[in-house]
Formats: C-alpha cells, sequence, structure tokens
C-alpha cells in the first residue's frame, strides 16, 4: 500500500494523522458538469422547473454538502471551513450546467474533498430537481483543478 496514506503498514484503513502539520491557510476548487436534453436546458434557463429555481437551490446544496464532507466519506477530518464557494452556469454547448466550488480553510490537512463533494452535491440537485423532464442527464467530468497550502504546495490540473 505503499504511497496510500489512508492504510496503515498492515493494509488496515486509518484517519492520517495531521497532528504534527503546520496550520496553512489552504485552498481546492474542483469542477464539473452535468449535460442534459436541450429541453431541460432551455427548462432551467427560463426558470420553468416546476421544483423552483434549480441553480439557486444546487448552489445552496453544494455549500451544504462541503460542510457535510467527513460526514460522508469515512475517512474525512472536520475542518473549521471558512469560504465555500459554488458556481453555476449554464453552457449551452453541452448542453447543460457547469458546476465550480471554491473551498478555504486554515488548518492541518486540505479542502479538496469538501471542493469535489460541493460539486457533486449541486451536480446531482440539478439531476433530483429536473429528473421529472429528463432521466437522461449525465453528470460527469467532476475533477480537482486546483489546490494550494500545506507541505506538498500548488497544483493545478492541465
Amino acid at each position: 500500500m505503499a504511497g496510500l496514506t489512508h492504510f496503515d503498514e498492515r493494509g488496515a484503513a486509518h484517519m492520517v494523522d495531521v497532528s504534527d502539520k503546520d496550520v496553512t491557510a489552504r485552498v481546492a476548487v474542483a469542477e464539473g458538469h452535468i449535460k442534459m436534453a436541450p429541453q431541460t436546458f432551455d427548462l432551467i434557463a427560463e426558470g420553468r422547473a416546476k421544483k423552483g429555481d434549480v441553480l439557486s437551490v444546487a448552489r445552496l446544496a453544494g455549500i451544504m454538502g462541503a460542510k457535510k464532507t467527513p460526514d460522508l466519506i469515512p475517512l474525512c477530518h472536520p475542518l473549521p471551513v471558512t469560504r465555500v464557494a459554488v458556481d453555476l452556469t449554464l453552457d449551452p454547448d453541452l448542453p447543460g450546467v457547469r458546476v465550480e466550488a471554491t473551498v478555504k480553510t486554515t488548518g492541518q490537512t486540505g479542502v479538496e474533498m469538501e471542493a469535489l463533494t460541493a460539486v457533486s452535491v449541486a451536480a446531482l440537485t440539478v439531476y433530483d430537481m429536473a429528473k421529472a423532464v429528463d432521466r437522461a442527464m449525465e453528470i460527469g467530468g467532476i475533477r480537482v483543478v486546483l489546490k494550494d497550502g500545506g507541505k506538498s504546495g500548488r497544483y493545478e490540473a492541465t
């Protein structure tokens, strides 16, 4: 299990001990998208979804998801998240919605999982709010595009 930090020398899963790490400012940005039928895109863009304002509800769900990450991912540390921003952008070329989440903290471990969770929950919320008209929507492209802070330094996706 060399290189995998969530396993001990016997191969058992464990929470990584971060107590000796420095407290630093940390940020992570993740992205993803949800593709849909053109008619579904128009429904969301024009604000005609029966459940309400899809993008506003998905934004709030993404923020809440980031804050609940340690409740969902077993080995994540509970962190004092200091900022969560979730941006949903209509993209007629998909057609669909692009989702980006930025999460910040000052702590001993990074917030990549919180950013990924925010994107995932926001995309799932779009699906939930529009599934009555389009069950074939497709969520994808979820990845970390930026991570900064801590001993490992900066990572930017290419």
